[in-house]
């Protein structure tokens, strides 16, 4: 059970590895896309709720 183990970490710590982690300056402008998507998509929520709103106040 032991070397199993320790093979598993041992598995984790080669794929590791494997893995290409982005520099600072590709982090950064994909925090900023991901900042920017999520603010027109609040947007675009709140407008569609405004819209709803209306037309329920309407029908009541």
């Amino acid at each position: 059970m032991k070397e199993k183990i320790k093979s598993f970490f041992e598995d984790i710590v080669k794929e590791m590895r494997k893995v290409t982690w982005p520099t600072k300056a590709e982090l950064v402008e994909s925090t900023k896309i991901v900042i920017v998507v999520c603010i027109i998509l609040a947007g675009f929520a709140y407008v569609i709720d405004m819209l709803i709103n209306q037309v329920i106040k309407g029908i009541f």
